[in-house]
């Protein structure tokens, strides 16, 4: 599973449905929810 730090419950959590996603700037990302407060979570994998 994916972590990604959620900023709504000030802690690391583990991503719930991740995708991976490339961002407008060429960037590779997952993407999901917090499995607790349900908040959008972003996580920056890199170039390759």
């Amino acid at each position: 599973m994916v972590e990604a730090y959620c900023v709504k419950c000030r802690k690391k959590v583990e991503m719930k449905n991740p995708k991976e996603e490339t961002l407008k700037n060429g960037r590779r990302a997952m993407k999901g929810q917090c499995p607790v407060c349900n908040t959008n979570l972003c996580r920056i994998l890199g170039n390759k």
